[in-house]
């Protein structure tokens, strides 16, 4: 939230779309109007911006191309719809996949001063890394906004959700991966157990009488 702050306001809602959704950094800067369903609160990730030689960008198809359909938590879709208001999207139109693809345009919710696509080289040196300065966060490869991915990855395990549904929302093709990646984060069985048991017991009103006190009353 530190870094999110330190961003200028035209980039804020990213944090709240790539940590809240786990979008690549690629798909949020492809993210357009039509790609969300705010009142059925689902996000189809079908494209991104991607970069090709001398950094020139296209539309293409997510990581693997693979399309996806993710949940839109409630709190985290106010961010993109409160950055709507303020600016509205931008109609670009763009090649697909390659160069000299057939053009594709999408109503994109992020883009540069400019009005252009973001340029993930340009972004990450002159929006980004500063904005980890200025949270006083190290500015290595480790912090790059795939870091908000890793952050809805950590969320979503400590919630108790399944790797198979964790794997689909990320876009990974093999759960298998995903378990490799995340097993770090994901509870231990006896955290697990303590909190099931916790979850039961702390639903009975506690009694006045001790368990001894009960034995003697029996």
């Amino acid at each position: 939230m530190a870094v999110r702050s330190a961003l200028p306001d035209r980039y804020q809602a990213l944090v709240n779309v790539a940590a809240g959704c786990g979008l690549r950094q690629g798909e949020a800067f492809g993210l357009a109007v039509e790609d969300v369903d705010f009142l059925g609160g689902v996000v189809h990730v079908v494209r991104q911006v991607k970069l090709l030689r001398l950094s020139r960008p296209v539309f293409a198809p997510p990581k693997g191309g693979k399309e996806r359909e993710v949940p839109l938590p409630e709190s985290v879709a106010f961010a993109p719809a409160g950055h709507l208001k303020r600016r509205p999207a931008a109609r670009i139109t763009l090649p697909w996949k390659t160069l000299d693809g057939p053009p594709v345009t999408a109503s994109l919710i992020f883009t540069g001063t400019m009005g252009l696509p973001l340029d993930r080289n340009r972004f990450n040196h002159r929006v980004w890394r500063p904005a980890l300065r200025a949270a006083g966060v190290d500015t290595g490869r480790d912090n790059g906004m795939h870091a908000l991915r890793h952050f809805y990855a950590s969320v979503l395990l400590d919630a108790g959700e399944s790797i198979k549904a964790l794997s689909e929302y990320l876009g990974h093709h093999d759960p298998g991966f995903t378990l490799r990646t995340y097993t770090h984060l994901m509870p231990s069985s006896g955290t697990r157990t303590r909190a099931a048991v916790d979850r039961v017991f702390g639903e009975e009103e506690p009694t006045a009488d001790g368990p001894d006190t009960a034995q003697e009353s029996a």
